[in-house]
């Protein structure tokens, strides 16, 4: 072979090395290109999985856990463990945290300790809401008609007791009947003794309740679950359209 020949061989030879490096440089990009979209759709996807978890995750509304622990027996202080869905659809869960007062309502403390100590509350609703009113609940049938086995004296001034706590705003206090009348429009029975186990929390204060209704404690942690039930939506009955449920009440030991 000449030397013309040779160097035509040469480069022939040069470009076909050229061309597999080309062919090899397009592969490594499209594998760097493969390796990125697939990084990037893993992420979308990811987003979109965590968005949904947290969207659909209760937000808690914390209470200090370090101010109070869990009693095996009865105290002066029960938590409340309540969700609830805002009208925005984000799921709440929070403590609510009440004093009891068995100096001014021995009778209805002593009932509500009683019940909450057989764990009558436990999954019970809030079943009538009204904004600026008040949240009730602690009734098993969940309609405003039921109640525990046994009814307690009204502690309130107007059935004959030196009750002195206001219904202001955070209040504890007992639902109880209202009066019943006769065919003649008498009144037979003012129900002032037919509270047994549902409760309502005073979302803002309404002095028309003082004297008639037993109040018997107040809401020491916690107003901030008060406020978002009190202000769900609800249907023509004051019933909130979603539940808002009372999952616990525990006796605690608490530091104000």
């Amino acid at each position: 072979m000449g030397k013309k020949g040779s160097q035509s061989a040469q480069r022939r030879a040069q470009m076909v090395e050229a061309q597999q490096k080309k062919l090899q440089q397009e592969k490594k990009q499209t594998l760097i290109l493969a390796i990125v979209t697939l990084a990037l759709v893993a992420a979308i996807v990811g987003a979109i999985v965590l968005t949904t978890v947290l969207s659909n995750r209760p937000i808690y509304d914390l209470a200090d856990k370090k101010s109070y622990t869990v009693s095996e027996t009865a105290t002066n202080y029960v938590k409340l463990n309540v969700s609830y869905t805002d009208d925005e659809g984000k799921k709440h869960n929070g403590d609510i945290i009440v004093k009891l007062d068995p100096e001014s309502a021995p009778i209805t403390v002593a009932n509500f300790q009683k019940l909450v100590g057989e764990g009558f509350y436990d999954g019970l609703i809030f079943h009538r809401v009204i904004e600026n009113f008040m949240i009730q609940g602690g009734d098993p049938k969940g309609n405003g008609t039921g109640g525990s086995d046994e009814d307690i004296k009204g502690e309130f001034s107007a059935n004959g007791v030196n009750n002195t706590i206001l219904h202001e705003r955070g209040v504890i206090s007992m639902a109880r009947s209202g009066e019943q009348r006769d065919a003649y429009g008498n009144v037979i029975d003012y129900g002032y003794n037919s509270a047994s186990s549902q409760f309502f929390i005073i979302h803002k204060t309404s002095p028309h309740l003082d004297g008639q209704y037993a109040a018997f404690g107040h809401v020491v942690f916690g107003m901030t679950s008060v406020d978002g039930i009190a202000t769900i939506a609800t249907n023509s009955n004051d019933k909130p359209l979603k539940n808002a449920i009372i999952e616990s009440a525990v006796f605690v030991n608490y530091t104000e």
